[in-house]
């Protein structure tokens, strides 16, 4: 059987989610991996069932309960991101908390710092205009460089390089059918005009 990248990357996960689900029949606890496995799946089912994206993530987060992972996972694990295939198509199902907040004190604890944190400082910033000449609305996602998307979009940007969308990680922009949209992007680190 031949399989492409994402249906092996697709059955890896059904896999995880499995040997998941018999740790959990028996009561043992899931590590990480095994979490990240099981919510990933689920999320992949609901997106294909047609759920709704904010349905999907809300229902990701009600999977696995605290008492059901090894201590530390929540801290370890505080963000997932999946790309799922919904009837309208791929779109990067990005899932804050999956396993409820990270502890505030201790071992794993997060502390942000006061004040704004700047994203990729010092890189060229721009715009671009993203143009869909396609039928379907089509998702960039936050980190995608602009020469590698879906071929029904055309950039047009404001000075030569690489770029990608200038937004926080796991994020993204959809695009409608036949709309053209003006984004804010930022010069890929490492490359040079």
């Amino acid at each position: 059987m031949h399989l492409t990248p994402r249906e092996r990357e697709r059955l890896l996960l059904h896999s995880g989610a499995e040997l998941a689900r018999r740790r959990l029949a028996r009561g043992a606890r899931l590590g990480a991996p095994e979490a990240i496995a099981l919510v990933c799946d689920e999320i992949c089912e609901l997106a294909w069932d047609g759920v709704a994206y904010e349905q999907v993530v809300a229902t990701a987060r009600t999977l696995l309960r605290p008492e059901q992972l090894v201590d530390g996972v929540p801290a370890a694990v505080p963000v997932l991101q999946v790309e799922a295939l919904f009837p309208y198509g791929s779109a990067l199902v990005h899932v804050d908390a999956p396993f409820g907040p990270p502890p505030v004190d201790g071992p794993g604890a997060v502390r942000a710092a006061d004040g704004e944190i700047e994203l990729a400082p010092g890189r060229e910033r721009g715009t671009a205009l993203l143009r869909n000449t396609g039928p379907l609305a089509i998702w960039v996602s936050s980190h995608v460089p602009l020469d590698r998307l879906n071929p029904a979009l055309t950039v047009e940007l404001e000075a030569p390089g690489r770029y990608r969308l200038d937004l926080p990680a796991g994020t993204a922009v959809r695009v409608e059918a036949a709309e053209a949209r003006e984004v804010a992007v930022v010069r890929i680190g490492g490359d040079r005009a």
